[in-house]
């Protein structure tokens, strides 16, 4: 687990300095997906993941000065980027490992994941530490700003069942961590599953 950690570390670490610029349009997606979720003014959110904090505008504004908003992410590299770009100035910007979250239980209204699902090494246990930190009630919105065949698309590959984003198997792998699957959209120009924290 440790050496498939340290594998997802490196991979993003390289690619930290030239991320924004390589995906410079998907603001209005991440945009899109963070009105979608029903934030409230002063809820708590955690960008589980948060990379170069894309995200923590849209988050920032949906629940106001008087909300917490927190990006954390397992490479410094990609939170030095966040950093870089301001965007420290929306949330509070945390290195940690979403097995691991330094948070209390049921202190979270919402948890957002960009890109996360496919990167976690023990997404059973992983999606069960983000139940544990969101309180009864609360969502998990998984995005990506492209659907599941355009981006096997742009990596040459073909569409599998296998992957963990595909519905059949990502409605039981949440279920068996506490979270019901609500809503599930995987079309060309956007990924969004929506699941509600069971008590």
């Amino acid at each position: 687990m440790a050496d498939d950690r340290a594998h997802v570390q490196e991979f993003f670490a390289a690619r930290a300095a030239d991320w924004d610029r390589k995906f410079p349009d998907d603001g209005p997606a991440y945009a899109a997906a963070v009105a979608e979720l029903g934030l409230a003014q002063g809820d708590a959110v955690l960008d589980a993941g948060c990379g170069t904090g894309r995200a923590l505008s849209a988050l920032r504004d949906a629940v106001g000065p008087r909300g917490t908003v927190i990006g954390a992410d397992l490479t410094p590299e990609m939170l030095a980027e966040a950093g870089r770009a301001g965007r420290d100035r929306y949330a509070t910007l945390l290195r940690a490992d979403v097995s691991r979250l330094p948070l209390r239980a049921a202190c979270l209204d919402v948890v957002f994941g960009a890109g996360l699902i496919s990167h976690l090494p023990q997404p059973a246990e992983d999606v069960r530490e983000l139940a544990r930190v969101t309180r009864p009630g609360g969502r998990l919105a998984l995005f990506h700003p492209i659907g599941r065949a355009a981006l096997a698309a742009r990596h040459g590959r073909r569409l599998s069942d296998d992957d963990l984003r595909a519905e059949p198997r990502l409605r039981p792998l949440l279920a068996a961590a506490g979270w019901l699957l609500e809503s599930y959209t995987d079309e060309d120009e956007r990924y969004l599953a929506v699941a509600v924290r069971q008590a």
